[in-house]
């Protein structure tokens, strides 16, 4: 793994998927704050940059059945397995954490009264990202798709409502940060998904949950922010070689 302290995060995590995994363990943000130098973003979580480097050193490349480098795809196989992939996650298991969620706070706001103020946050992040999704999936997956296709074949560019695609993505790079500030929220009222001494199975299972649900959001937005966005960008401007899909 190619990594040094002035690469940017989002380029380490790019490059290659499994270093995502090293981020997190740091609470390093390589999605929506991936733009930084990797030194930068060490310092700003308090994270020995030596000790990280490391550990990006010792991540292998991808084999077969590793995540894929989507580097190399065309932007309507990158949308179809977001939606595949991350919007059907969000779609199913947003109502079971919801579930989970009452009981607990049935049970234990009382004696844990944070857990009313994570439910409340993560019912306003599921209603932002399901009205996130349906604008992605309704409109600008299959602008994106129409757009690749014509620059492909060479004809005249599909026409948008919004004029260059980058008013979209702007709308769409803004819904990231929100969802990622509330994620973060939730992460420290939970303590780091830690749950009390007292905690219930149900209990347990909600903050285990809402963790995973914290690391597909990190996938979901790096592979939008730092892939499939500036491609299509790119891809705007006349800047980058097409791949069909």
């Amino acid at each position: 793994m190619k990594a040094n302290k002035d690469r940017t995060v989002s380029e380490i995590a790019v490059e290659n998927p499994r270093t995502t995994r090293v981020f997190e363990s740091f609470g390093i943000d390589y999605c929506c704050g991936g733009k930084r130098p990797l030194h930068e973003a060490c310092e700003l979580v308090n994270a020995p940059l030596e000790e990280v480097l490391g550990k990006l050193a010792a991540v292998e490349e991808p084999a077969d059945g590793a995540p894929k480098d989507w580097r190399e795809a065309g932007m309507r196989a990158l949308s179809r397995y977001i939606v595949d992939k991350h919007h059907n996650y969000v779609k199913t298991e947003s109502p079971r954490l919801l579930s989970l969620l009452q009981k607990v706070v049935n049970a234990h706001q009382t004696a844990h009264p944070e857990v009313k103020t994570i439910q409340e946050l993560f019912a306003a992040m599921a209603d932002e990202m399901f009205m996130h999704m349906m604008k992605e999936e309704n409109m600008l997956f299959p602008f994106l798709a129409r757009m690749e296709a014509a620059a492909v074949d060479g004809t005249a560019p599909p026409l948008g409502m919004f004029g260059s695609v980058q008013a979209p993505i702007s709308r769409m790079l803004a819904d990231h940060d929100d969802a990622g500030e509330l994620a973060s929220k939730i992460r420290a009222l939970s303590g780091n998904y830690q749950p009390p001494a007292d905690a219930c199975p149900t209990y347990r299972a909600l903050y285990d949950g809402l963790a995973e649900f914290e690391h597909d959001l990190h996938q979901h937005v790096h592979l939008e922010n730092n892939i499939l966005f500036p491609r299509a960008l790119a891809i705007e401007r006349g800047e980058t070689a097409l791949a069909r899909s």
